[in-house]
Formats: structure tokens, sequence, C-alpha cells
């Protein structure tokens, strides 16, 4: 008689990595915690720096990576008003995982294509 194996172990991995997709999936939001993380702190210097970008998305994306706890929206001022983003400490925890994806982004490119591209910009999971 074959053992039935649980299911446990799978859904017990599958459920960390579902919330971690769920927090950063899309296309906008590592970018947007790049541009923070170099130093563009106000809106329209974070959309500058996002090619593509609209000020609706970004506006979403701000107050979702705000819900979780990865950047923070401080406002300065009474008037004119001045929104200031930040990164939290807590967007840190990304770092590593960025480092990851690049490589294995890097290594699938050459795997697949041929190709080992060169950065010649400056490195941005640094800046993450």
């Amino acid at each position: 008689m074959a053992v039935k194996r649980g299911y446990n172990n799978c859904i017990d991995t599958i459920k960390p990595v579902r919330d971690f997709l769920d927090v950063m999936s899309g296309k906008w939001k590592f970018p947007i915690l790049v541009s923070i993380g170099v130093g563009n702190d106000r809106f329209t210097d974070i959309q500058d720096s996002i090619p593509g970008i609209t000020p609706k998305v970004l506006a979403k994306e701000l107050k979702e990576l705000e819900q979780h706890q990865l950047i923070k929206r401080t406002v300065v001022g009474d008037y004119p008003v001045k929104i200031i983003y930040s990164r939290e400490p807590y967007a840190d925890t990304l770092t590593p995982l960025i480092y990851a994806m690049k490589d294995w982004g890097m290594n699938h490119r050459e795997k697949v294509f041929g190709e080992r591209k060169k950065n010649n910009e400056s490195d941005i999971a640094s800046n993450v």
C-alpha cells in the first residue's frame, strides 16, 4: 500500500511565497523602492525617475508600499504642504532577495540567450 504524502509541506512553502508576491507584485514596486532609496523623496521626483509610470498608478503603489510598512509618508509644513517619502528599515530586508533575483536573472539570460548583459549603470540592488 502506497504511503499518502501530506500536502501541508507544499502549503507551508507556498503561503509565504504568495504573501511576498502579493506585496511586491507588478512592475512598479521595485522601481519605486529603488527611486526612494537613491534619494528621490518627493512625488514628482519619484515619478520623473520612473519612465512610463502615471501619477494615478504611482499614488496607488505608494499607498500600498506604505500599508506594508516598506515606506513612510511624512507631511511637512502647513502651507504649502510638502510630502516626503522615505524607506522604512523594514525595506532593507528585501535587499538579499533583490540580489538573489538579479543573480538568477543574469544566469537565466546567459543560459537561455547565451549572453551576459553588462550593466554600466549603478547597481540597482545596492540602492534597494
